[in-house]
């Protein structure tokens, strides 16, 4: 007599596919206390307590670089004119510059000469041009090398930023500050005050006249010097700034200690591991897949 086969409930395995299913859906819609909501991204602060720090401090720096000419003689070079003070306050604006952003490096040069301001003897006229020049040094050389964060975006940015500056200070010496010169040397006489400024560079520059001056002024006095300063700044900015990097981003280093994920929390691949485990148990219905025909 053939023996007749009992087969496996239909009704039986579909409760347990919808009792699965709705436990699912209420783990779904009803958050436990181990779920984890994802925050969306903190946008970059620049006015940050860290960024304030250090743009404070290479400001500081960079004030008294500015003044160092003032007290020492010996950046005084005897083949330039001696107004030409050769100083490299720019350089900690450049490496405030790389390290936080361009508008640092911007923050830093006005910084700098403002606190000059009171102690000036040319009506504020040379730190205006000072301003003018820095910026058209470490703002093109700072925004470059946000956009290539290597060794050629850095030596890239600082050419590209010392013949801005070259180009600036020509347009400063001519427009601004040789005619103010002029005035003040010749008490409202600008062409009185031009004479007293020939007879100064005479000795460096031999038959130098009033048509003439522009030319020998600007092409053997101005663009060497502001290539010389520049040069300087640019070179111990790339020997030092490496060195210097971990102190100038301290800040976003303590961040990165402090959004450490916790071990404790599980994971959302743990979460959805543990919602599709089935019990094989088989009082509750859970029918193991390998007896199912």
């Amino acid at each position: 007599m053939k023996e007749k086969t009992t087969p496996i409930s239909q009704t039986n395995t579909d409760g347990v596919l919808d009792e699965r299913l709705s436990q699912k859906t209420t783990t779904d819609e009803t958050p436990t206390e181990f779920t984890t909501l994802a925050k969306a991204p903190e946008k970059n602060k620049f006015f940050t307590t860290g960024n304030m720090a250090v743009m404070g401090i290479l400001s500081a720096i960079a004030y008294l670089l500015y003044l160092l000419p003032k007290l020492i003689p010996v950046f005084n070079l005897p083949f330039f004119p001696s107004w030409l003070d050769l100083q490299i306050s720019d350089l900690p604006a450049l490496l405030g510059g790389f390290a936080i952003g361009p508008w640092a490096s911007v923050i830093i040069i006005v910084i700098k000469c403002a606190l000059k301001m009171p102690l000036t003897s040319t009506m504020c006229v040379g730190e205006l041009a000072d301003i003018i020049v820095g910026i058209a040094f470490v703002l093109p050389a700072s925004i470059l090398y946000k956009f290539m964060k290597k060794r050629k975006g850095a030596i890239i940015g600082m050419l590209v930023g010392t013949v801005s500056a070259i180009l600036f200070s020509m347009l400063a010496n001519w427009l601004i500050l040789i005619p103010f010169y002029a005035m003040q040397f010749g008490s409202g006489d600008q062409a009185a005050g031009m004479q007293t400024i020939i007879r100064a560079v005479s000795t460096l520059y031999e038959g130098i006249t009033v048509e003439s001056f522009y030319t020998y002024y600007l092409f053997l006095a101005v663009i060497p010097f502001n290539l010389m300063r520049c040069a300087i700044c640019s070179v111990i900015t790339f020997l030092i700034y490496k060195p210097l990097s971990k102190a100038l981003h301290w800040e976003i280093k303590s961040k990165k200690k402090n959004t450490t994920p916790s071990s404790d929390i599980p994971t959302a691949q743990e979460d959805v591991s543990n919602e599709t485990t089935v019990s094989s148990d088989p009082s509750e219905g859970n029918v193991p897949s390998s007896d199912l025909h």
